[in-house]
């Protein structure tokens, strides 16, 4: 008899919590990161394809874009749609649940405005 187990039939991946029961961790597994807010925020103005989404973020590699939107898509956030048969392209959405993050999206977004003003303003005051 094999002590190898099989996977779970679902596509959903879910990352371990590094801190068991901590809800800020567990927000942290699945959207946090360099990139995933900001995939998220591209999404937010409407579905995209992939190369689409690739433009917005010149600074992201196809690989890394690629692992994130899958990671995305396993947590429910996204939804991926294919426009017909291997190789056609693909669409990518916000599900409803996606939406849910919207909010925080944009607070993070606001407070990220603010802190660039400070550390400007910051650097531009002589120190003696």
């Amino acid at each position: 008899m094999s002590s190898i187990k099989k996977a779970p039939e679902s596509n959903h991946y879910q990352r371990p919590n590094p801190v068991g029961g901590c809800p800020l961790t567990a927000a942290l597994a699945a959207i946090g990161g360099k990139w995933k807010l900001i995939i998220l925020y591209f999404l937010a103005e409407s579905p995209k394809h992939f190369a689409a989404l690739r433009k917005s973020m010149p600074g992201i590699s196809q690989k890394v874009l690629s692992q994130q939107l899958h990671e995305l898509v396993s947590d429910g956030i996204v939804h991926r749609e294919p426009q017909g048969p291997v190789p056609a392209p693909v669409v990518y959405s916000l599900t409803d649940y996606g939406r849910s993050v919207l909010p925080l999206v944009e607070e993070v977004r606001v407070w990220g405005r603010v802190h660039m003003e400070r550390v400007a303003s910051e650097s531009d005051t002589p120190t003696s």
